[in-house]
């Protein structure tokens, strides 16, 4: 499958719909953010990685993924956060959007070192 114009290729849905593990590096995106600005950023940048990774605009945010990078306070952000991003189908009514993301927090206990991998549900 090619568009005949431009020569990209286009992806069919059932192949769009993937989970993934990502370790994200929160430190080297927070160099240099003001103390009282980190948690609120760590939240922007955890957004920003998870549309770029998954090519989709809407991203969602678990409740948890909130909770647990505000854990230790504003300025108190992890250094590295492992996230399981979930690339899932739009049902609802007037969506913008064909798909939407869904980024999880994954409990391990040092995510320094671990690889992207493929979650199978």
């Amino acid at each position: 499958m090619s568009d005949v114009k431009t020569g990209k290729k286009t992806r069919s849905a059932i192949a769009d719909v993937v989970s993934r593990e990502y370790t994200i590096n929160l430190h080297k995106r927070l160099h240099g953010v003001t103390f009282k600005k980190r948690a609120p950023r760590a939240i922007k940048e955890i957004r920003n990685f998870a549309m770029h990774a998954m090519g989709t605009k809407d991203v969602r945010l678990d409740p948890q993924l909130n909770k647990k990078v505000w854990e230790a306070g504003i300025k108190g952000v992890p250094f590295r956060m492992r996230v399981r991003i979930s690339r899932k189908r739009n049902d609802e009514e007037g969506a913008k959007e064909r798909l939407y993301s869904h980024v999880q927090a994954v409990n391990v206990k040092e995510p320094k070192g671990l690889h992207t991998a493929v979650v199978e549900e």
